[in-house]
């Protein structure tokens, strides 16, 4: 039965997938970014080259992708200078990579897919097989904020790591009896390659540069304490790079400033506590960081609710730093999602999918963190299996 599996292509992933929201590489700035992915469905933007000046035939070609994430990490790091760093041409947030997003033929087959994730790939880029573009489509992608126009009209969708495994999911009695094996017995648990881990007090500037790095590796960062003991740590929470991507940019004053535990506080709901806003704001203005904090004034009272409710009406909660079109739909608590090693194959590919992660940590009885087991790491066993 696993055979048959061998005879899928891209196509069949792509089953009901919109269209990539586009951004052009050449005419695009951060703050172009970010209004697009505020007004987006989709926590990530494609980034294009379509240059079609001289050729109307010329290829267009994916660089990369952004999200939220990457506008705060950017603007966290160029503190001083926050006006030029939204100026900033939309390419200064793409990974140094170009291999973490391929192009494919709609021939490519579930076994190539595989191998290109396990590879490196983080999404495959696969043109739309459509009849030729009506004038109400047309008229829809006016409207749809694209600023990229491909040659010919063609348009684009995106497989990822949790689309094959969802789909292999769907599949997974072909592959009995792995589904019921452990973690552990397979031998997925990563225990030490590529963990990302901060310790409870580290500095922001850790927690920066830790959050860039899972972002490109598709994981998380761990927040441990080792309570005294070197030889142990303490799985504490989390600091996932998707949380970040359900806020705005306000929220790079506090990626900036605060340590691992404030800022998993932080992120940890809809509405940070006020004490901590107001420690931000401390912060920046101890450390003369003027333009995060001009940005953070500016953006929370724009955004802020309480306008048009007298004294005597409780107004709602004032919401910094959380872009609230998507936060109800995505964003996670700072809790970490946790497994055993005795948990099964399928149990983790459950968790991992209903969560929406691309991982899934791992602990012990005693709470002590063992590792992680990502995406790519199951995927190696189906294609081993295959």
């Amino acid at each position: 039965m696993a055979l048959s599996l061998l005879s899928y292509d891209v196509t069949d992933l792509c089953l009901g997938k919109p269209p990539l929201r586009c951004l052009s590489a050449s005419s695009s700035s951060v703050s172009d970014a970010i209004a697009a992915l505020k007004s987006s469905e989709d926590p990530f933007l494609s980034v294009w080259d379509c240059n079609h000046d001289h050729d109307d035939v010329a290829e267009c070609e994916c660089l990369g992708k952004i999200s939220m994430t990457d506008v705060i990490c950017h603007l966290s790091k160029d503190e001083v200078h926050t006006l030029s760093a939204l100026n900033s041409p939309v390419s200064v947030l793409l990974p140094t990579t170009r291999s973490l997003v391929l192009h494919v033929q709609p021939s490519c087959s579930l076994v190539e897919a595989i191998d290109l994730i396990i590879q490196g790939a983080h999404n495959l880029i696969v043109p739309i097989q459509t009849k030729t573009t009506t004038k109400k489509r047309q008229q829809n992608d006016n409207v749809s904020h694209t600023t990229t126009t491909h040659s010919n009209g063609q348009r684009f969708c995106w497989i990822t790591q949790e689309d094959i495994v969802r789909f292999l999911l769907g599949c997974i009695a072909a592959f009995s009896p792995l589904p019921s094996m452990s973690i552990s017995d397979l031998g997925i648990i990563n225990s030490s390659h590529a963990i990302l881990a901060v310790d409870y007090n580290s500095s922001a500037s850790a927690v920066v540069a830790a959050i860039s790095r899972a972002l490109a590796d598709q994981t998380s960062v761990a927040v441990v304490d080792n309570e005294g003991d070197d030889s142990m740590m303490y799985l504490i929470g989390e600091i996932s790079p998707m949380t970040l991507t359900c806020c705005d940019e306000t929220a790079a004053a506090a990626v900036a400033t605060l340590s691992a535990g404030y800022l998993m506080e932080y992120l940890d709901g809809v509405n940070p506590p006020e004490s901590l806003v107001q420690e931000v704001r401390d912060r920046l203005e101890s450390k003369g960081q003027m333009g995060l904090l001009s940005l953070l004034d500016s953006l929370s009272l724009s955004s802020s609710p309480t306008s048009g409710y007298s004294s005597d009406e409780e107004s709602p909660a004032r919401s910094f730093g959380r872009s609230m079109s998507i936060s109800t739909r995505m964003a996670r608590k700072a809790e970490a999602v946790v497994c055993n090693p005795k948990s099964s194959l399928m149990a983790v590919m459950i968790q991992a999918i209903t969560h929406r992660t691309n991982y899934t940590w791992v602990i012990d009885k005693d709470g002590c963190f063992v590792g992680m087991v990502t995406f790519v790491d199951i995927l190696k066993v189906f294609r081993k299996f295959l």
